[in-house]
């Protein structure tokens, strides 16, 4: 008594795949894998960067591309004006603006 299938039975039960349909499935799980783990997050991150660029207020605390932490002092369409210090001011693009600090962060450091 065999526990394995002859190679002879094996061949003639299994049909073959048609080379044509196997690329299409492969092309398709390729285009979802590139989706779902590439392009998604990617849009994701660029959505939210917009929204944070978009709610920029007098008096926020923001943390630079560059690492620069400093106080919203004025916004136009595309600068925003930070207080880095007593008397300091900087201007950079609103895109370089990386994230919003919470309240009270300058002080603590």
């Amino acid at each position: 008594m065999s526990f394995l299938i002859a190679p002879a039975h094996a061949a003639e039960g299994a049909g073959q795949m048609d080379p044509g349909m196997f690329n299409i499935i492969f092309l398709v799980g390729f285009g979802l894998i590139f989706y779902f783990f590439m392009w998604r997050p990617q849009a994701k991150r660029a959505k939210e960067h917009k929204n944070l660029i978009a709610g920029l207020a007098k008096g926020d605390e923001v943390i630079t591309a560059g690492g620069i932490i400093g106080k919203v002092i004025r916004l136009n369409e595309e600068y925003v004006v930070l207080e880095v210090s007593e008397g300091t001011e900087m201007k950079f693009q609103k895109a370089h603006v990386a994230a919003e600090l919470p309240k009270g962060t300058i002080k603590e450091i």
